[in-house]
This record gives C-alpha cells, structure tokens and sequence, in this order.
C-alpha cells in the first residue's frame, strides 16, 4: 500500500506522540478525534492520521504529512490546535513536555 511520501518525498512528515494521565485516556482520545477533521481541511494538510499503541491505549499518535514547514506552522497556529494546547497538563503525562513532536524527511 502506498504511503504519500511515495509520490512525494519533498513532504514534511510528522510523527506526534503523547500518553495521557491514568484515567483520562479516553477523554484525550476523544480531544485527539476532534482534531482530526478540521486540520484535514487546513491548505497543506497531505494526511493526519490518529493512531493508538497496541501494547499501550494511553499512548497515542499523530503520523502527518504536510507540503511544506509552513503550512505545519500554520497548523500549529490555527485555533482548535490552540485550544488542544491550553488543555496538555490536564490530559497528558509530563504536561506540554509530554508532546513529542519528531520531524522527518523520508530519504528512500
């Protein structure tokens, strides 16, 4: 199956994971489920797609791929990522410090 970087290998891909506080995991699943529709519709957005560990339900991740470092910054400004921001130390392990937010550049 391809990936969108196949067609693409100029795509800024992000990989973004947290795991939420013991007891608030499915309230950070259902944050993280709201986030999805509105940032598919953003300019630049290739794909943003949520995933859950297997081994671990608290521990989720976003794999996105944008076309270009602009429009991810733009996505990090728009208001419902905003507001998903201001809620970090209520939901997730380590506060904001618990968003790890890896950029990658696929090479083959």
């Amino acid at each position: 199956m391809p990936t969108p970087t196949d067609d693409d290998r100029t795509l800024l891909t992000v990989i973004a994971r947290m795991t939420a506080l013991p007891g608030k995991e499915q309230q950070l699943r259902s944050e993280l489920e709201q986030l999805v529709e509105p940032t598919l519709a953003e300019d630049g957005c290739v794909n943003y797609d949520l995933h859950v560990a297997v081994d671990d339900p608290a521990t989720f991740f976003f794999y996105e791929n944008w076309t270009s470092p602009g429009h991810l910054e733009a996505h990090l400004g728009n208001s419902h990522l905003v507001e998903f921001a201001g809620k970090l130390d209520e939901y997730l392990v380590g506060g904001a410090d618990g968003l790890v937010i890896t950029q990658l550049q696929r090479i083959k």
